[in-house]
């Protein structure tokens, strides 16, 4: 269970791949009154495993929209609870860091409290889990470049969100969104003129293979560059560790200090791990070292 603390935008963070297997709490308090639209979502469909909020609307006003929350809720399957002290639960969950839950509906709903706990703590932890094969595409497609063309470029999907790959297409490249799974033989029959990797949801110590093929793609000389998961593997890749932070930074106004400039900007994060790197100096690794095998914990 995690918060995410955008005031706006909840259809973006509900179809966000990074959140996939995770409950999501809302620490804005009214949720649902733009309604959903066709044009706003991230990815193919919700991929939370449970939402959580404090107020939900009861009516939708909004030009754009033309359905619910409530309806793409139970259009995907997703268990959505309301009328929750959502301020309190974030700060015991800011407090005490992510952790195991539940939202229990239907005959589940009926289980004593003891049976309802005994389900939640047999659930497997987020650290170690792998979800980049359950969001990534299965196929590759192609976004065409808009305007000049200046590049060809291959998007690993390990969750990887529309708007993304829509950027990317605007600034030039044509992009090639591959599946999670690609071999480095087909990669290379690609030809890309870079590699980027998307972001994604689990644990990157859980994955040895894009981080074999990144290390692979480096050596080639090939530019890289990536964004939230994809930038824990580079690190990976690099002979750093990993480690699951407390309880991650999700929203889209997280404060970062440009420590070149001394200007604090607002960005929007989604990631629940970082990469063990040394702070305040500079490090030179090369790909595929011993230590790139190794996993840190804290």
């Amino acid at each position: 269970m995690v918060f995410a603390t955008g005031m706006t935008g909840y259809q973006e963070t509900l179809t966000d791949p990074s959140y996939a297997g995770q409950i999501v709490v809302q620490t804005a308090p009214h949720i649902g009154n733009t309604g959903v639209n066709d044009e706003d979502p991230e990815s193919r469909r919700i991929w939370v495993a449970g939402y959580v909020v404090r107020d939900p609307s009861r009516v939708v006003s909004n030009h754009r929209a033309n359905a619910s929350l409530d309806d793409h809720l139970v259009r995907d399957g997703i268990v959505g609870i309301s009328g929750i002290d959502t301020r309190a639960l974030t700060r015991r969950i800011r407090d005490a860091g992510a952790m195991k839950g539940g939202v229990f509906s239907g005959a589940d709903a009926q289980l004593s409290e003891s049976e309802q706990l005994d389900a939640v703590r047999s659930q497997a932890t987020m650290a170690g889990a792998s979800f980049s094969a359950i969001v990534s595409t299965p196929e590759t497609y192609v976004v065409p470049a808009e305007g000049e063309q200046i590049g060809r470029l291959a998007v690993l999907d390990l969750g990887v969100k529309a708007s993304t790959t829509r950027y990317l297409a605007q600034r030039g490249f044509e992009v090639h969104v591959v599946p999670q799974d690609i071999s480095a033989a087909a990669l290379e029959e690609l030809a890309p003129d870079a590699l980027f990797y998307s972001n994604g949801p689990g644990d990157p110590a859980a994955s040895d293979a894009q981080v074999e093929l990144l290390q692979g793609s480096l050596r080639t000389g090939r530019p890289f560059f990536g964004i939230c998961f994809g930038n824990q593997l580079l690190g990976r890749a690099l002979g750093f560790g990993t480690y699951k932070l407390p309880f991650g930074h999700r929203g889209i106004n997280q404060p970062v200090l440009d420590t070149t400039t001394g200007k604090v900007e607002i960005t929007s994060q989604n990631h629940g791990f970082a990469v063990d790197a040394p702070w305040g100096r500079s490090s030179s690794r090369r790909p595929g070292s011993a230590a790139s095998r190794s996993r840190t914990t804290r």
